[in-house]
């Protein structure tokens, strides 16, 4: 744990700027966040190759995205690299996901970033859409959303059949909520098969009520207390 003046001199060095080429100006590493939308991510990464010293690391945080897809862009693919982060206040891995012609120096550095951030690395061998967890997550949250959209059961019953099986503090619909349904939408909407196609209408409507999970304060469940993390939800 930090101390009250640590954390108060940590936030002391933090700067923030609209002032794209200000910030880039002696930049050593850049971490993009951006929405998960690849025409966004495009324009962002010609606006970061263009402005950043030659010195600088490249890095994207997307979730399903590959590397290969934004490296060309950025002018410099030897240099770039995906460097993902899962919820930072509940977990503590860090993927790292060279594509074809990312510089293999660039690997134990950022294997070592990660621990110094307290993550635990984990090496992505080949370009895989959602890199090792998310992958997995998906065929999850895929088939809860068949579930779902072919009303075989509700909401609350597919989640609670997950969190009493497994003992988990929430199911895939609350999941979904943690990371945000736009985020999952733009992820789903791209895979053609019929079941995808219908999970991301289902998204859709949320989204276009303003529902976008735990973050707007509704999405499928109501927050701040969410109904799945009452003691009676499993009971029920």
């Amino acid at each position: 744990m930090i101390t009250e003046p640590q954390k108060s001199a940590a936030l002391a060095r933090i700067e923030y700027s609209t002032h794209l080429k200000k910030s880039l100006a002696n930049c050593d590493f850049i971490s993009e966040s951006v929405t998960e939308d690849l025409t966004i991510k495009e324009k962002v990464w010609k606006q970061l190759g263009e402005l950043a010293p030659s010195k600088t690391i490249f890095t994207t945080n997307t979730s399903y995205l590959l590397p290969s897809q934004l490296a060309s862009i950025s002018g410099r693919p030897e240099k770039f690299c995906a460097f993902h982060f899962h919820d930072v206040f509940y977990a503590r891995v860090v993927d790292i996901m060279p594509h074809a012609d990312t510089d293999s120096t660039l690997i134990p550095l950022l294997e070592e970033l990660g621990r110094k951030l307290n993550q635990v690395p984990v090496i992505v061998k080949k370009e895989s859409p959602g890199y090792i967890f998310n992958f997995m997550l998906m065929a999850l949250i895929g088939a809860a959303g068949k579930l779902k959209t072919k009303d075989i059961a509700s909401i609350e019953d597919i989640d609670r059949s997950w969190m009493v099986n497994f003992h988990m503090p929430m199911g895939p619909f609350g999941i979904l909520d943690s990371i945000g349904l736009d985020t999952a939408w733009h992820v789903v909407k791209e895979r053609d098969d019929p079941a995808s196609q219908a999970f991301a209408s289902l998204l859709k409507e949320y989204i276009d009520q303003g529902k976008l999970g735990e973050k707007s304060g509704a999405g499928f469940y109501i927050y701040p207390k969410p109904a799945y993390r009452d003691a009676e939800f499993l009971n029920m």
